[in-house]
């Protein structure tokens, strides 16, 4: 697991990290109390690349097509 707190991440990181918690969890070669933290663990990484996504998102929404259908301006989004 990354030192990295969940909040700080990169979507990219929390991804990375996620592939590697659910890999460890379905090979089943963990302790109990350790696959508990790494369902925690994936739970938060989980919510943090569902957070980065529907940010995405939300800034793609935002961008205004001139007629020719390019991208003409961005509006602004609140807390993006």
């Amino acid at each position: 697991m990354s030192d990295t707190p969940v909040s700080e991440m990169t979507f990219e990181q929390a991804l990375r990290e996620l592939e590697q918690v659910v890999g460890q969890l379905e090979r089943g070669d963990v302790e109990l109390e350790k696959s508990i933290e790494l369902y925690q663990r994936g739970a938060d990484l989980k919510a943090r690349c569902e957070k980065k996504l529907k940010e995405a998102e939300e800034k793609v929404a935002t961008i205004k097509l001139d007629n020719d259908g390019n991208p003409a301006s961005l509006a602004a989004t609140e807390g993006l």
